[in-house]
């Protein structure tokens, strides 16, 4: 069995969507556990929302649980696809608690115009730096040189590399000897998968939300307005600065949510940046999305961005997951094992693949 270490949980969801469309017998959690007739186990934390220090100690205690798992004989580390996280910091806790030596890095998707060239990281050929990445409130994209933005790479075995196509992507899993950790995103791991089982590949899945019993929550300041017939609801601009309290807001949602089962949440607002804002968002969202949910448990809950997926999960209690479709690339639906809820999630710099 693979065991997936993710940084964030929309992460988690789309190495789970691979693996489910490749034919594997897969299983999302929010903490490792024993499963039986399991090709690949993901792990979903919430590594890249925490400071570096929480998110090396709690990528230790995930990888010393998982070695107390039977039948796991492989390790992938998920990270984002755009440089954000504690890269290196989490892969050097990372390779002592496992059987690797050294760790290989390669955030690239070819598939999704995210390409690294001479060591510089490019999105439809614009560096990273020009794109709305800048605009992160917790990892703004300063520079797209993976030399400026991953300090001590080089040190505790930790290497990145270019990947310009798939076949880059290939040869680097072909080239990566029994004692390298890959890290990275959905292409390697794509890639990695079929190195390492016999796969049957299918088609993503169409599918269409009941528009009448759906909850919908964009937290990414990567979020584009969705144009679907649903009420938006934006946080005002005095809640998102902090300057009233989220109450009176979350009051008013629950009473309307109360009489029209489908709503969507979301913040338009982006002017704030950093550690502080990024928490009290997530939170927030969260502390909604528990209150509309105890009005009205929806059929469906569909969510956009990590670190707000995994506060509201982690709200609600949902810790284990069946994967049902993957919609498109990254847009992944299960079914929470908890509550019986639909839950479908996407990164927040995705589309969402004709889901609207």
């Amino acid at each position: 069995m693979i065991a997936v270490i993710a940084d964030d949980i929309t992460g988690a969801a789309e190495m789970a969507g691979i693996a489910h469309r490749l034919g594997l017998r897969v299983q999302l959690a929010m903490w490792p556990r024993a499963v039986s007739d399991c090709d690949v186990l993901v792990v979903a934390t919430d590594t890249r929302s925490m400071h570096e220090a929480e998110a090396v100690a709690e990528t230790r205690r995930v990888a010393e649980a998982l070695g107390e798992i039977p039948g796991v004989d492989g390790v992938f580390k998920k990270t984002d696809s755009a440089l954000r996280g504690h890269v290196v910091a989490e892969l050097s806790a990372l390779l002592p608690l496992t059987r690797y030596s050294r760790a290989l890095y390669i955030p690239a998707n070819p598939s999704k115009g995210r390409i690294i060239r001479d060591g510089v990281y490019y999105i439809a050929g614009t560096p990273l730096h020009e794109t709305d990445f800048s605009f992160d409130p917790e990892f703004p994209a300063y520079s797209s040189s993976l030399r400026e933005r991953l300090t001590g790479c080089g040190e505790h075995g930790v290497m990145y590399a270019d990947a310009k196509d798939d076949a880059d992507i290939c040869s680097a899993v072909a080239g990566a000897g029994d004692d390298t950790l890959l890290a990275g995103a959905a292409d390697l791991f794509t890639a990695y998968l079929r190195s390492k089982f016999p796969c049957r590949e299918t088609s993503a899945e169409g599918f269409r939300l009941d528009l009448d019993d759906c909850l919908i929550v964009c937290g990414s300041t990567q979020s584009r307005p969705i144009d679907c017939g649903v009420p938006t609801e934006y946080m005002p601009t005095a809640v998102y600065d902090e300057a009233v309290s989220p109450d009176g807001w979350i009051a008013g949602l629950a009473s309307a949510y109360a009489s029209r089962h489908a709503m969507i949440i979301a913040v338009r607002d982006r002017h704030r940046t950093g550690k502080g804002i990024a928490v009290y968002l997530r939170d927030t969202m969260a502390r909604c999305v528990s209150e509309l949910v105890s009005v009205h448990c929806p059929g469906d809950l569909v969510i956009e961005g990590g670190a707000t997926a995994f506060a509201i999960l982690s709200r609600l209690g949902w810790n284990s997951f069946t994967i049902t479709q993957e919609i498109a690339p990254g847009v992944i639906r299960m079914r929470s094992e908890d509550s019986g809820t639909y839950v479908t999630m996407k990164p927040g710099s995705y589309p969402w693949g004709g889901l609207f």
